[in-house]
């Protein structure tokens, strides 16, 4: 049994085996943990500060993308083949964003936003 943690600076790796493996988050996460084998299997959980808009798009190949908007406002942006899409997220709003679809987010009130995330390759590409 684990002790609590804050997924502030924590993130979970939801495996394959349905087991949970608590990684350390924050900017060294980004810069060495996500290039780990493992991580290409099961799924990535974590929530993030949304303070600005994001300067990227993303998309993720092997799966859906599932996002619950804990606290703030923001404007989630679709690119799907009849165009762009908006769909505004309030406090306790989940949207599942299908495997391959670009996406971005616009942040109308500062806030929090949990992920759950394929663990294999995320694509970005500039706003």
């Amino acid at each position: 049994m684990s002790d609590a943690f804050k997924l502030a600076n924590s993130y979970l790796h939801l495996r394959p085996d349905d087991s949970a493996e608590i990684l350390s988050g924050g900017q060294e996460f980004w810069a060495r943990d996500i290039h780990r084998p493992e991580l290409r299997t099961g799924r990535l959980m974590g929530a993030v500060d949304q303070q600005d808009d994001w300067s990227h798009w993303e998309r993720h190949p092997s799966g859906d993308e599932i996002l619950t908007l804990l606290s703030g406002a923001m404007t989630l942006v679709l690119e799907e083949p009849a165009g762009e899409r908006r769909v505004d997220l309030a406090p306790g709003d989940t949207l599942v964003v299908p495997r391959g679809v670009w996406h971005r987010g616009i942040v109308r009130a500062p806030g929090r936003l949990l992920f759950i995330t394929p663990g294999a390759a995320t694509d970005h590409r500039p706003v």
